[in-house]
């Protein structure tokens, strides 16, 4: 029991014995490590790896296009390995799309080069992201390039690259084929309190229509566009019952002549900027008279702009002349508050579900009334836990 194996760690042991142990033997063991060490790493800079000989590789070739060298680097993890010139390996990186070029120099430095691989018909597809929405960030401001100058206010018109307004303004959405609902709240201008509570309290993927009789539309236009929101023009067309029922000031007649007919177009467009399209307010007589409805038709599609039919006509021949003049269009399904009550409204957005559900998407549209916007916010909520996806209206339009 007295042998050091049960002596504690470190006490009663003689000073000779550490010396005898530790004392000579660490600096020659130091040493020894040290120049061990920078033998190996001269060794591995004068002779180069033999990255060309070797190597089992998959019969593949890759394409040198070319690329700036921008680097050394010998990890191989992730990548495809193909064979290529002696003291070369060139590898893909499917992840990125790129061939990876490694060049062993002369002096025995690895030089790395990055190209772009040819994609075939399968392979990612890169999208520009300007025509799909801006960024929220400055999407109150209107593109430049997509307005003329007027003697009635800037009016929107197709870009020199073709773009248009209604790609160029319209609500990014997610490219699903699944359930889609677009919910289009109009009026907007028509009373300031109204309005600036509609702007706050709407999901962003709500549609707002500004109504061209409104006041402020400019202002309210950008604090809208702020919050995600996408934009149409609500433009007074002719009911049946003209006079007795006047949709405003500016109102599309049949009984006017398409050069009048444009000029009141032409004056409602120039109020604001960043709208997708135009919808019509009443305008049952006029959208079924083809001669009055042609040239306004013609007009809204050339300048690269959507038209929303609002459904409250049977005898509307937008469907028709959306067809042959190749415009962007869509019909409302469901008008949500014929009954102004929460509960009568929440129903027909239940109503605009099933026929989405049925048919893939639907048009719901409505008035910037209080119960109207707590019904859509409140519906909004539920309906994105039962998979439906709420977008703009142009993402139904551009389908057509």
């Amino acid at each position: 029991m007295g042998s050091d194996l049960h002596r504690p760690l470190g006490l009663d042991m003689k000073e000779g014995r550490r010396d005898r142990r530790g004392g000579l033997f660490r600096p020659f063991l130091a040493v020894s490590v040290g120049l061990a060490v920078l033998g190996l790493s001269a060794y591995g800079a004068l002779v180069p790896l033999p990255l060309g000989e070797g190597l089992t590789l998959p019969e593949r070739s890759v394409a040198n296009d070319g690329g700036t060298a921008i680097g050394a680097r010998n990890d191989t993890a992730g990548k495809i390995p193909t064979r290529g010139a002696p003291g070369q390996m060139t590898t893909a990186r499917p992840e990125s799309g790129a061939n990876v070029i490694r060049r062993t120099m002369p002096d025995g430095s690895v030089v790395t080069t990055y190209s772009p691989r040819p994609r075939d018909a399968g392979g990612p597809v890169l999208i520009d992201a300007q025509r799909i929405g801006q960024d929220q960030r400055s999407a109150s401001f209107p593109n430049e390039a997509l307005l003329e100058d007027s003697p009635y206010g800037r009016l929107p018109i197709i870009g020199p690259d073709g773009l248009r307004p209604l790609e160029q303004y319209a609500r990014p959405w997610s490219g699903a084929r699944g359930t889609r609902i677009a919910i289009v709240i109009g009026g907007l201008g028509l009373s300031q309190t109204g309005t600036q509570y509609a702007i706050r309290e709407l999901p962003e993927e709500v549609t707002l229509g500004f109504a061209a009789t409104g006041n402020s539309l400019q202002r309210w236009m950008q604090e809208a566009r702020r919050m995600g929101h996408e934009l149409v023009l609500q433009v007074p067309m002719e009911p049946y019952d003209y006079p007795a029922n006047d949709p405003g000031r500016g109102t599309l007649l049949t009984s006017k002549s398409a050069a009048a007919n444009l000029e009141q177009l032409h004056r409602a467009m120039g109020l604001i900027t960043n709208y997708t399209g135009v919808m019509n307010y009443m305008g049952a007589r006029f959208l079924s008279d083809a001669d009055a409805l042609e040239p306004v038709m013609r007009d809204i599609t050339a300048r690269g702009l959507l038209f929303l039919d609002d459904g409250s006509s049977a005898n509307s021949l937008t469907g028709e002349f959306a067809s042959a003049l190749s415009t962007p269009h869509a019909f409302a399904d469901v008008q949500i508050d014929d009954q102004i009550d929460e509960a009568a409204i929440l129903r027909r957005l239940d109503e605009a579900e099933r026929i989405a559900r049925r048919n893939g998407s639907a048009v719901a549209i409505g008035s910037a009334f209080e119960e109207t916007v707590r019904a859509v916010a409140k519906w909004s909520d539920e309906a994105r836990l039962r998979g439906i996806e709420l977008v703009g209206v142009s993402a139904l339009a551009l389908e057509n």
